[in-house]
């Protein structure tokens, strides 16, 4: 039988190494709406920063953002929101000073002072691109904590991958480690990495089977694609994982489905060969 619902990582998997959109990728995901699967784009992105992508596609499409944080329609509609405690994000800020200047504070709000920093440097080469396209959703409040006027989405950390694993470490060392989740990215061939801290339980996996449980669905029915660390947990709760071929070891090394590389069209190869229940 066909699957129900396809859960596709963006970055690293629906878009090729140049952050494109394939047009195979896009049509094989159109055709697989048109059958009547569900698609569900689940990603570290914020909304705004995913919609982008969403909007090249001619079908609806539900959006688990924030590694699980919020969902929504692709045409807007909050359909689950699990935010941050801003006590413990103000912990975190506060336990965290060596990396201050990695840090920035996301809110779910409707597009001003979205991402919260203490300082900006739009000349850093690594997070200058992402700066200058989000620049208006982004602002500056210093001290960063006086930012925690509500319960954030989430704190989230940027930098080189070593830095990110320095980061993650520290994260996890922390007393008070068992109130907050850690979603981790890194791309060891871009050096660049993220660390996010979300509410506790939450992740792309809790989120994608709250939302199954939600429609009525079990696991069995689900497919999902995804290729670094913080999609681990949905691609354990997914009946069927397939995981892409530029994925990062720890990823290949449990035995999934692996389809072709983000630069080789891996997301169609993978939909056309296992999501109508013809393999």
């Amino acid at each position: 039988m066909p699957v129900r619902l396809i859960a596709l990582d963006i970055d690293g998997t629906l878009l090729d190494e140049q952050s494109h959109l394939p047009a195979t990728n896009r049509d094989a995901v159109a055709e697989a709406a048109a059958s009547g699967i569900e698609i569900a784009l689940v990603t570290g992105r914020r909304y705004d920063f995913a919609m982008p992508i969403a909007r090249q596609f001619p079908c609806p499409l539900t959006m688990i953002v924030n590694n699980g944080a919020l969902v929504k329609s692709s045409s807007g509609e909050t359909q689950y929101v699990n935010l941050l405690p801003r006590n413990i994000a103000g912990r975190v800020l506060d336990e965290a000073g060596a990396f201050r200047e990695l840090a920035s504070v996301c809110f779910n709000r409707p597009r001003q002072n979205q991402v919260m920093y203490e300082r900006i440097d739009w000349e850093d080469p690594l997070r200058r691109g992402y700066f200058e396209r989000n620049r208006e959703y982004i602002a500056v409040m210093s001290p960063l904590r006086d930012c925690l006027t509500e319960d954030p989405i989430q704190v989230m950390f940027t930098g080189y991958a070593s830095q990110m694993r320095e980061v993650e470490s520290f994260l996890t060392g922390l007393s008070f480690s068992s109130e907050y989740s850690l979603a981790v990215t890194v791309y060891d061939k871009r050096d660049f990495g993220l660390v996010d801290v979300i509410a506790p339980g939450c992740s792309k996996g809790a989120t994608l089977a709250e939302w199954v449980r939600r429609r009525g669905w079990s696991r069995e029915d689900v497919m999902a694609i995804g290729d670094n660390l913080n999609d681990m947990e949905m691609l354990q709760f997914a009946g069927l994982p397939v995981v892409m071929g530029n994925s990062v070891p720890e990823l290949k090394s449990l035995g999934w489905r692996e389809t072709l590389s983000n630069d080789q069209g891996g997301v169609a190869a993978a939909i056309e060969l296992y999501a109508y229940g013809d393999a």
